[in-house]
């Protein structure tokens, strides 16, 4: 099993703790996992202030984006080129900025370094998405994030 697929087991598990079955037929709260009202077992997920869903798919987006920044792939590509090439290039008798000239010049390259870099990290397990790369998130945080939690759950 990958890092995604134990992550993503691990904030499941956190998304029923943050939530609350909730029986959506009688609207009420059914913490057991089965509504006292009418008996069914085929609840919602409730988490308090925000709304009720079926499933955790939600659960888990809502808690990423409550304790987690998103990666800005812009800022950690260009951070990676500042620290790859000089700060500044010598053009003629110009000294510009490197990762001015290197977005200006060839945007379609640009970007295309810019993905495959993404992607290098995703490989590499440095960043995990759930949602098929519409947004990533530092390992090295959502492991912070389980870690606190199940250290909040034990105590």
């Amino acid at each position: 099993m990958n890092k995604r697929e134990t992550f993503y087991n691990q904030l499941t598990a956190l998304a029923f703790q943050e939530s609350i079955p909730f029986c959506y037929s009688c609207y009420i709260k059914a913490p057991t996992g089965r509504c006292d009202n009418c008996g069914s077992d085929d609840c919602m997920q409730l988490m308090e202030g925000i709304g009720c869903e079926w499933g955790t798919e939600w659960v888990i987006e809502e808690i990423l984006k409550e304790h987690l920044k998103p990666v800005n792939k812009k800022e950690a590509f260009e951070n990676t080129i500042e620290d790859c090439y000089p700060t500044e290039t010598k053009v003629g008798w110009l000294e510009l900025n490197t990762v001015d000239i290197l977005k200006t010049m060839d945007e379609v390259a640009w970007d295309i370094a810019k993905d495959e870099y993404i992607s290098s990290l995703e490989e590499d397990e440095e960043v995990i998405s759930f949602d098929n790369g519409s947004t990533y998130y530092w390992t090295n945080e959502i492991e912070e994030l389980l870690e606190k939690s199940l250290q909040k759950s034990a105590s």
